[in-house]
């Protein structure tokens, strides 16, 4: 089994969770004598070493017996294409040349991996001295053929300042009683070299360090300080979580309202302008975490009160888009196209980081989160957590579900609008309904070094249905095989495009449309609302809007114009049916073959997904079709890069053709997931949503049975009665004598809307300090917009 660079890490300690009810001896507990500092340093690197192999555990217990075997058969797999002859010029052969910053990273992951072997019992090489000598020879040829303090830095830095030092660092810590002293003295300067502290980027001295990357290097830095028995490293790596050097300005416990970082609003951004909860922000869970645990009842114990930022961060940032155990595709980035780094995996990082960070946590946040845990772990039946997690996260996992006073947690209900990243996510008790946007705030993609190489179109507002009977939607050969021009949700202009991200480094797109984002009413419903601009070399223009209501989505386009001669479609639908799926199609009844048009479709139904209804009736496109890929396509990474295997799936595709550029062509769409075929007919006749506005000034509906209308203005206009002076998206429910209002302006562009609402209300009973209200027949309520960064307003009105 051969690993991501993430999931790398988190197998070497970045995100493991390690059971340390024992611990080591702490000076400041009462009734312990004082420690000398050997023993303080050599207590910790026992329980780093924990944090690594898992200490004790029952070997008669079948899961850790799988764990140990699966250990066992990578490192046998290593061991035996390790290279040990005398005259070797690499250690593995498809790791040459040895001097290449991904071979030599990738070469120290393998040789961690072999160091976790020999030191966990029950492998095959656990306590082999012939593994100690080998593996101590290869850290040595590794310096000093290729990763030495008189190298200097090529390719990707990420190897020469993270990964590497990371993993030599781990292997160290394992091997510590078998390495000679001048090879680990020679080790830890070589990390002095290229990781000197978390604070800055060692190749770009004037650059700061952010998020995850801060983390990363924070645990490096400890590893090296207690590796040399080096206090005030030790501290710095402390200190750098909460960035003492510069004031805090890039602490890691701290909400931030720009560039990298956790927001209040749950957001999470990494590389400045990239939505990354899903991977940057698991790694930065998960390093704090590990810091938290390994310094805990030191003297470099992590003291700063304003940690509860990170505690927040698991129910706001995590809980929301961690789907029955599994990672949600619209906040991993580049990472989706990664082979062996799918929504499963993230999504088993983010678990074991939060079960670790539980171990220190205070008693009612901690288990808020064990349950919220158990119920991932319990209902992920497709990938489950224990053929993902090392052996440390296996025996917290274990414990979880092992205590009968844990409640499973239900699955998270409830409507999110993560502003600050442009994306919005739905949950109801059986389905998910992620959006993925971009703005000039925050990029429709990253690529480069390789990866994600057909990420065009993922943040042009790709939809994301996750079902709970269909767990393995994303992470079943879909990256590889999906056709990435028709990706659910988007409306795209066809040309052919080039691939992204083929040279060294990372980049952005990040379109020029400032609407993108919406607001949020009662926690339940949500309306939202981006403008897609084609990229460079495309005319496109469309305004979108999504209403996101208790079983239903309605989806909506207007001013669907382009002038280059090509084909603009929306897709609705793009579904894997996975390598054997022969899910029914039916569109107004009537099962659909391989292709076809059907040119006034009032509904259709998808057998295991749910059914669609078009308002009115709409020409739809129907494809069914054996799709064929390769990993290798979407991503040729030095070290994630895919395979060249071929994967088939079979899929599912409904589609509006809008014509050769279509000047102000529409489309409405309603999805109803998990919805029978019959009752998608029942509700294509009975509407009980309405759209009663779909132009290039207002899109809105009304849902009559939860008195509720929501809007989203373009401009100022009026629809369903509500009046806005400019841009802004507004929700109002009516409930008897009880009106809720939500408003936002997700362009930010404007300092004050107002909205007149279309019945007599006489006072507030409750509002934000931003909103204000003149009562009456035509009541108007005066929102202070301004510098709320897209974030959603709230009124309690009383009629």
């Amino acid at each position: 089994m051969q690993l991501s660079r993430r999931t790398i890490l988190a197998a070497g300690g970045v995100t493991v969770s390690g059971v340390l009810t024992a611990g080591t001896a702490r000076a400041s507990e009462p009734g312990r004598a004082a420690r000398s500092a050997d023993e303080e340093f050599e207590g910790l690197l026992v329980r780093a070493e924990t944090l690594l192999t898992g200490g004790e555990f029952d070997t008669s217990d079948p899961d850790f017996a799988a764990g140990v075997a699966a250990l066992d058969s990578t490192a046998q797999g290593l061991w035996n294409t390790l290279d040990r002859g005398a005259g070797r010029t690499a250690l593995w052969a498809d790791l040459a040349p040895l001097t290449a910053p991904g071979n030599f990273g990738q070469s120290y992951t393998r040789l961690r991996t072999l160091a976790t072997a020999w030191a966990t019992p029950g492998t095959s090489l656990s306590g082999s001295a012939e593994a100690a000598d080998a593996l101590a020879s290869a850290l040595r040829f590794t310096y000093d053929t290729a990763y030495h303090p008189a190298a200097r830095e090529s390719g990707n830095w990420w190897f020469w300042e993270i990964g590497a030092p990371r993993a030599l660092m781990d292997s160290c810590v394992l091997l510590r009683g078998r390495l000679p002293a001048g090879d680990l003295t020679d080790y830890l300067s070589v990390v002095d070299r290229f990781c000197p502290d978390a604070d800055r980027r060692t190749n770009s001295p004037t650059l700061s360090e952010t998020g995850a990357n801060r983390t990363d290097k924070a645990v490096i830095v400890a590893l090296r300080g207690l590796l040399g028995k080096d206090p005030a490293k030790v501290a710095s790596a402390r200190d750098a979580l909460s960035d003492v050097r510069d004031g805090g300005r890039n602490s890691l416990f701290r909400q931030t309202s720009s560039g990298d970082g956790f927001y209040e609003d749950g957001s999470f951004v990494q590389h400045g302008v990239v939505a990354y909860t899903g991977s940057y922000g698991t790694v930065l869970l998960g390093g704090a975490a590990y810091l938290l645990s390994l310094l805990a009842g030191s003297p470099w114990a992590v003291a700063d009160p304003k940690v509860s930022v990170m505690y927040d961060a698991v129910e706001r940032s995590f809980a929301p888009v961690v789907f029955d155990g599994l990672m949600m595709d619209a906040v991993r980035g580049r990472a989706v196209s990664r082979e062996r780094a799918g929504d499963h995996r993230d999504g088993a990082a983010a678990v074991a980081a939060i079960l670790l960070l539980a171990s220190g946590a205070p008693a009612d946040r901690a288990d808020r989160w064990r349950a919220l845990a158990k119920g991932w772990l319990t209902r992920n039946r497709t990938t489950p957590f224990a053929t993902l997690a090392t052996l440390p996260q296996l025996a917290l996992a274990k414990a979880v579900l092992g205590d009968a006073t844990v409640p499973a947690e239900a699955r998270t209900t409830g409507s999110f609008v993560f502003a600050d990243m442009d994306r919005v996510v739905h949950r109801r008790p059986g389905w998910a309904y992620a959006l993925s946007l971009s703005s000039k705030r925050i990029s429709a993609y990253e690529a480069g070094n390789g990866e994600n190489l057909h990420g065009w179109y993922t943040g042009d507002g790709m939809t994301y249905l996750y079902d709970g009977e269909d767990p393995g939607q994303f992470n079943d050969g879909f990256w590889p095989t999906v056709d990435p021009y028709r990706l659910p949700g988007t409306t795209v202009d066809t040309r052919e495009r080039a691939d992204l991200g083929t040279g060294g480094g990372t980049s952005t797109y990040q379109p020029a449309n400032v609407v993108a984002g919406g607001a949020v009413l009662d926690g339940r419903h949500t309306a939202a609302a981006m403008e897609v601009r084609g990229a460079q070399g495309s005319s496109l223009r469309a305004r979108k809007a999504w209403f996101l209501l208790d079983n239903a989505v309605v989806a909506l386009g207007a001013g669907i114009t382009a002038s280059d001669g090509r084909t603009v479609e929306t897709v609705v639908e793009n579904r894997n049916l996975g390598a054997q799926g022969g899910n029914r199609l039916l569109v107004d009844g009537v099962e659909q073959g391989p292709s076809g048009t059907v040119s006034r479709a009032g509904w259709a139904h998808l057998e295991g997904t749910g059914g669609y209804v078009f308002p009115g009736s709409t020409a739809l496109r129907v494809l069914r079709e054996e799709r064929t890929g390769t990993w290798r396509a979407i991503n040729t990474g030095a070290d994630t890069g895919g395979s060249t295997d071929p994967v088939t799936r079979r899929y599912a595709t409904l589609w509006m053709d809008h014509g050769i550029s279509p000047t102000d062509a529409a489309y409405a769409y309603v999805l109803l997931p998990g919805a029978s075929a019959a009752a998608t007919a029942v509700w294509s006749r009975s509407q009980p949503v309405r759209i009663v506005a779909n132009d290039a000034v207002a899109q809105a509906v009304e849902d009559r049975r939860n008195g509720l209308i929501a809007v989203h203005f373009w401009g100022a206009g009026s629809a369903a009665g509500i009046t806005a002076s400019g841009p802004a998206t507004v929700l109002v429910r009516r409930r008897g004598a009880h009106v809720s209002v939500a408003v936002t302006d997700p362009g930010r562009t404007q300092t004050v809307v107002t909205v007149e609402l279309p019945f007599r209300i006489r006072s507030v009973a409750a509002a934000d300090d931003t909103v204000t209200l003149t009562p009456g027949a035509r009541p108007v309520l005066t929102v202070a917009v301004g510098g709320s960064r897209g974030h959603t307003h709230h009124a309690e009105l009383n009629r």
